[in-house]
């Protein structure tokens, strides 16, 4: 045997050493897409927290087809367009199978062009905007309640708040004007008349001007659609004009104790449309799962006012789990597949998937909870639907 023989032999030993040495992929990757920095940095912190708390909790039974879930959680910085690059990142360089994201309504539709493109599918957490399951992409799945489910769930039970004519002041994005025309509509439907649609920046920190024209209204209900940030503002705002309209929040993105902590008495009074309520766990459908959740979040030392949103992460992934478990293997086609067939006990509820969409390019929409609470004596109070 010559010298070059020799150096291929062992080189092709060498190499079949290397590849009966190389360990099989450990953890089965999912990809976390969530505002961490920036203006909404709390809510994305929150939902990452309550991502943590199902994957620690699924791996401690065993993981997923005998493998740990590992989750990579990245920052798209509260930007649609760092939204879409993150994706990008977690589906080119990192192989992950399956993602979860991306919290706003603007930033999950800058994501989905790349759910298309590399055909992976994401579970939608938060994003109300109706757009997103009714485009025809068939790679998103979300368990948030789109802002018609919600407004038609609050105009069913109106007894409780014996409104006559509402305003609205919201976000100027998918996520506020879409909750202004679907619960106009709802209300519409209930023989509510409907008044001014007032906008504000997301980042605005003077809203005393749209809060001043819809004082000088006749209306008896404000509808306000934003973050908890700028909700606390709207409030004080609210407090200082004098204004006497109820004001009810919606879009579930409100952190009731936050707003109790930095708004003071001015947040007494106020109406809050929430989608799972951590006061009162043992009133959820499941409330084993929720008492669980709560007492972890608790034992942890998360921030208590972070619950409102922690749930969120912490339904998606026991979701996304159960998906691959049913797949019977982590790749996207597989993992896609198999989310029409989950039946999950969250903490918002049931969770399952239904189609919506454009046929044969439907995505799935579960139906969520809706509830109401009230701010009383600076204290949060259940409001019965």
């Amino acid at each position: 045997m010559n010298i070059r023989t020799s150096v291929l032999a062992l080189s092709g030993l060498l190499c079949t050493a290397f590849a009966v040495q190389a360990p099989a992929q450990e953890t089965i990757k999912i990809g976390v897409n969530m505002p961490l920095t920036g203006p909404v940095a709390a809510s994305g912190n929150y939902i990452a927290n309550g991502a943590r708390i199902a994957a620690d909790r699924i791996n401690a039974a065993g993981g997923v087809l005998g493998k740990k879930l590992e989750l990579l959680i990245e920052d798209n910085k509260g930007n649609p367009t760092e939204a879409a690059a993150v994706a990008e990142k977690l589906i080119s360089r990192d192989k992950v199978p399956v993602m979860m994201g991306a919290w706003s309504s603007t930033f999950t539709l800058a994501v989905m062009p790349k759910l298309m493109e590399h055909q992976v599918p994401m579970l939608v957490e938060t994003s109300s905007s109706e757009k997103i399951t009714r485009s025809g992409n068939p790679w998103i799945f979300r368990i948030a309640p789109t802002s018609s489910m919600e407004a038609k769930v609050f105009a069913q039970k109106l007894g409780n708040l014996p409104i006559k004519k509402a305003a609205f002041l919201v976000t100027n994005n998918d996520f506020g004007i879409g909750a202004a025309q679907e619960f106009s509509k709802a209300l519409k439907e209930r023989g509510v008349q409907i008044g001014i649609t007032e906008t504000m920046d997301p980042h605005a920190q003077d809203l005393s001007a749209q809060l001043s024209k819809l004082k000088a209204t006749d209306a008896d209900t404000i509808f306000v659609t934003s973050v908890v940030e700028q909700l606390t503002l709207v409030l004080r705002q609210a407090k200082a004009l004098r204004m006497t309209q109820r004001i009810v929040t919606t879009g579930g993105s409100q952190a009731p104790d936050q707003l109790i902590q930095q708004a003071g008495s001015a947040a007494n009074d106020s109406y809050h449309i929430v989608f799972f309520t951590p006061w009162f766990p043992e009133q959820a459908v499941n409330k084993d799962v929720a008492i669980a959740l709560v007492d972890e979040w608790k034992k942890r030392g998360y921030n208590p006012s972070g619950l409102t949103e922690g749930f969120r992460g912490f339904d998606g992934i026991l979701t996304i789990a159960e998906a691959i478990r049913i797949a019977g293997k982590a790749e996207p086609k597989a993992i896609q597949q198999a989310f029409w067939k989950v039946k999950v006990k969250g903490v918002n509820g049931d969770i399952s998937f239904a189609k919506d969409g454009p046929a044969s390019k439907e995505s799935g929409q579960s139906t969520a909870n809706v509830y109401m609470i009230q701010i009383k004596d600076g204290k949060v109070a259940p409001v019965s639907f």
